[in-house]
């Protein structure tokens, strides 16, 4: 097909279903909450009759307590479970007591690791309240009405259902008109009290029946066959004034009160060139929300796979309602709270409550339920070059050898969706790639790789072996009538695979094995777009709600996971084909909490305007925040063309973000670096350059976060915790804890403003060493080859100095290290190295060590890692330390088993740089230096 003709076939499907021709995102696509019908009926909950504990249905065990709630006109009690966890965490559910139909609930191991520890509770039951007694903090349950309040050291941090919006649409009987009652088989329980028996037989939820039947949106028809079954919490954020989290918004790094606005929501979505600084739901969903103040951190997951909108209400609170919860004596005050409102359309209510009291610590609990994002391979770290779409073998050859003529480091390039034979996934178009095995091995022999798309839809033709093969064996998602979902997409009428059933998982998993996947090698990964999942013709440009997967789940219960479950089945597709031996690269769109363990996701179709280049530094922040580290923007934009400056300028952002990516949509002009003038290609070279200067420090942040699940990217306050002027910045952010970086985000800058932290901290600028003191607000002037980059004092930073083609062409090339003194003229920092490839690594094979500078003349390298056995040639080249007064007189480096050895060195009196030549021992070496 010409392009011409792919044009005019591309135009009519947008005509047919009306989508994907408009200049942004045209908001008649989505809905808003008056459009949905449970977001309706859940927001308007103002004023409800409230919930209360049944006191003779108190359970209570070493590690949980159980009881029923109740109120008038309800069909049936609610089950509340709570349990003290370990690493300080509760975990709160609430059910029906005889559901009339199961609900769903994401089975464990899929978003959570395992069935989380517990922890025991002391439980003291008294007249109004139950109070839990856990190692440290505390539990109190109010009977009336029914309230939660969780305490650490005394202070609330959370209270729950405070405002009395727990609504639980019960299951119903759907008959012939509209949606009916039903009473359900509960009064055999041992939890049923005289309180529950004078019960009206109806729910209060029944009062209102609008949009509880069949949902219209468009021309499309939601038949909600269990009628409505939403929950919803009140959760308030007790002392806090900034709540951050719940991605994917487009949107400030410090949520916004809805009070007057949409509520967040969180509905995976193929949006089109979205809108900025706005809730509309985007690509991905993580239902976690962080409140941060000076004195602590505290987080809360709200574990729901289904359609979720968040309100969120920043508001003030009587402070002697703390008091009297902890039996203390406190001075009436008010005190600030942010009370949030969450509503999901079906499942149940899962919350777990994340204590602190540090942001590491929120990290980790939250990491220990759904895991962290491994290390991955050295290459994935470096730059990308992708666009939609390089047409073919020869323009592949030509994109390699460019890079090298313009000495430019790149680790890999794309194929986007014309690559294949139709938009046949695991095909090659057998006319533009007649030798794929031949163009990837000449890629990779520059240590090169190149990346597949690899979309989730497949082809609705016979002839295709991965369709009629899925369809052969039943294992395709159906309608709600029990026939093969049909839907559009790229390669026109499509089915989609149900990744919700394990035995898809590995029938799809096996697709890239190079015995199927023909053409493919070892150098080759994979792209999963498309796969919230995007259907063109659907509702919301999404699958319809009441599509049925494996178990009879309808999509509506975990539409916001299956994207997940696409990452972790192309995952685990690569690992199969390397018999577990390599670490995989899969990216993908969509994402939900627990997607981290896969691998990178990016921010989907942004434009090439300096909105969207301001907002990428927030929506990563808030990525990072919940875990999502490996996470990127399209740079320059996926739609439009970018002028030279913000191309240029948005490199200089991309090269400081975790996922570094060039791409752009097929109607753009070619962008690649050597088609802009000198001076702006000089610009890409060197923030590229730079990238791949501290490559092995992004590597040991990564090897770090996985141990530890946090951000990489950081906004200053998880740095800088006490400091109340760091909680609303975010148009800066640190690498790790050693990098500050300000990218430039307006057009024609000749200064930017830029906050440096702390009181007691000393900054450096990148390019000139200048010296600056934190706490204190610096306008920076900056011009085109400008990066206002500052080293952090007090670290020491590894570097690569013999920038290569690519990152691993020369694995054993030397270290650098870079050294800035702190206020006191100490300094520490650590180095990572391994084959950069394998799992080698998680069998103890790595280097791993720390260095240390004490009063600027003091100098250690010790072993983090002496069980290790790898082996290396790399050798320490040059030391370079920054912030020294006076120039030191010599340099004495001494190894166990060999003489002292002068060093030769140098230092700049203008720039306070003090550089130690040639130390030459191996990175693996214990060794001492003396600095005189």
């Amino acid at each position: 097909m010409t392009q011409a003709a792919y044009h005019g076939w591309i135009f009519v499907l947008c005509l047919a279903f009306n989508i994907r021709v408009f200049e942004t995102v045209d908001r008649n696509n989505f809905k808003t909450c008056q459009q949905s019908g449970f977001c309706k009926r859940q927001r308007k909950w103002e004023m409800p009759t409230k919930f209360n504990v049944l006191d003779d249905s108190i359970e209570i065990q070493p590690t949980f307590v159980r009881f029923l709630v109740s109120k008038e006109k309800v069909r049936q009690p609610l089950v509340v479970e709570l349990f003290g966890l370990v690493n300080n965490s509760v975990r709160l559910k609430v059910k029906e007591l005889n559901p009339e139909k199961p609900r769903y609930e994401i089975p464990v191991e899929d978003v959570l690791l395992k069935e989380p520890e517990q922890q025991r509770l002391d439980a003291q039951k008294e007249a109004e309240r139950l109070v839990l007694k856990m190692e440290t903090g505390t539990i109190v349950v109010t009977f009336v009405p029914f309230t939660i309040d969780i305490l650490s050291d005394e202070r609330r941090i959370f209270s729950i259902n405070s405002l009395g919006c727990m609504k639980y649409e019960q299951t119903r009987i759907k008959k012939a008109k509209g949606v009916v009652g039903s009473i359900l088989s509960w009064a055999t329980s041992p939890f049923r009290s005289a309180a529950t028996e004078n019960s009206e037989p109806l729910d209060e939820e029944e009062e209102d029946e609008t949009d509880a039947g069949e949902e219209m949106f468009h021309t499309h028809k939601d038949s909600k066959p269990n009628g409505p079954t939403s929950v919803g919490l009140d959760i308030t954020f007790a002392g806090y004034k900034h709540v951050y989290g719940i991605p994917e918004h487009a949107d400030t790094l410090v949520l916004k009160s809805t009070h007057d606005t949409e509520p967040y929501r969180l509905y995976n979505l193929d949006v089109f060139e979205y809108e900025l600084y706005n809730p509309m739901a985007l690509y991905g969903s993580v239902p976690l929300m962080i409140g941060h103040n000076t004195q602590q951190t505290v987080g809360l997951l709200w574990l729901n796979a289904a359609e979720t909108w968040i309100d969120i209400d920043y508001s003030t609170s009587d402070a002697g309602s703390v008091a009297r919860l902890s039996g203390l004596t406190e001075e009436n005050s008010e005190f600030p709270v942010v009370n949030t409102h969450w509503f999901s359309e079906s499942g149940i209510i899962d919350a777990f409550f994340f204590m602190g009291p540090t942001s590491s610590d929120v990290f980790l609990q939250y990491s220990s339920l759904t895991g962290t994002t491994p290390l991955p391979p050295l290459f994935s770290l470096g730059y990308h070059q992708s666009r939609w779409n390089y047409i073919d073998e020869e323009d592949i050859a030509n994109l390699d050898h460019e890079f090298d003529e313009h000495n430019i480091p790149v680790d890999v390039l794309w194929l986007d969706i014309e690559h294949t034979d139709g938009k046949r996934y695991f095909t090659w178009d057998s006319h533009k790639f007649r030798h794929p095995e031949e163009m990837l091995q000449n890629v990779s022999r520059k240590a090169r790789k190149m990346v597949t798309s690899v979309d989730p839809h497949l082809k609705r033709d016979k002839q295709y072996s991965v369709y009629s093969e899925a369809q052969s064996l039943g294992y395709l998602i159906v309608d709600r009538d029990g026939n093969e979902y049909e839907g559009w997409c790229w390669p026109g009428s499509s089915s989609w695979l149900d990744f919700t059933n394990p035995a898809i998982e590995k029938f799809w998993a096996e697709k890239f094995q190079f015995t199927q996947y023909k053409g493919s090698t070892k150098d080759l990964f994979t792209w999963n777009d498309m796969n919230e999942p995007s259907v063109f013709n659907g509702p919301e440009i999404t699958m319809h709600k009441d599509a049925k997967h494996f178990n009879g789940w309808e999509h509506r219960d975990l539409h916001n996971v299956f994207g997940l479950y696409v990452h972790r089945a192309s995952v685990n597709g690569q690992l199969l084909r390397s018999d577990n031996c390599c670490r995989p690269f899969v990216l993908a769109r969509s994402f939900f909490a627990g997607s981290q363990r896969y691998g990178a996701v990016w921010t989907g179709d942004n434009a090439a305007d300096w909105g969207h280049l301001k907002i990428s530094l927030s929506m990563m922040m808030s990525l990072n925040l919940v875990g999502m580290t490996f996470s990127g923007a399209d740079i320059g934009g996926f739609f439009k063309n970018p002028d030279e400056e913000l191309l240029t300028r948005w490199y200089q952002a991309g090269a400081f973000q975790p996922f570094f990516r060039a791409h752009a949509h097929l109607d753009t002009r070619r962008r690649e670096p050597w088609l802009q003038s000198a001076v702006h290609l000089a610009a890409i070279r060197e923030a590229i350059v730079i990238r791949y200067r501290l490559l092995l420090y992004w590597y040991l942040l990564f090897f770090k976060a996985e141990r530890s699940g946090g951000p990489i990217m950081k906004p200053l306050w998880v740095e800088f915790p006490s400091d109340s002027e760091t909680f609303t910045i975010e148009d800066e952010h640190m690498v790790g804890s050693a990098l500050l970086v300000h990218p430039v985000t307006e057009p024609k800058a000749l200064n930017v403003s830029v906050f440096m932290p702390g009181s007691d901290e000393v900054w450096y600028d990148f390019n000139s060493f200048q010296l600056y003191s934190g706490n204190q607000t610096l306008n920076v002037p900056v011009n085109l080859l400008k990066i206002p980059l500052f080293y952090r004092g007090g670290f020491i930073l590894p570097l690569r100095e013999r920038v290569r083609r690519s990152s691993t062409i020369a694995p054993d090339d030397p270290v650098s290290l870079f050294v800035t003194l702190s206020r006191e003229g100490n300094s520490k920092g650590e180095l990572f190295f391994d084959d950069f490839h394998s799992f080698a690594y998680q069998k103890g094979h790595y280097i791993h060590r720390e260095f240390r500078l004490h009063k600027g003349s003091h100098f250690t390298s010790r072993n983090l890692n002496p069980s290790g056995s790898f082996k290396t040639s790399a050798w320490i080249e040059r030391i370079y330390i920054l912030g020294l007064q006076t120039h030191p007189t010599s340099v004495i480096l001494s190894v166990a088993g060999s003489d002292s050895v002068r060093l030769d060195s140098s230092f700049s009196h203008e720039d306070k740089l003090f550089i130690i030549r040639k130390p030459g021992v191996n990175i693996a070496t214990d060794f001492d230096m003396v600095i005189e």
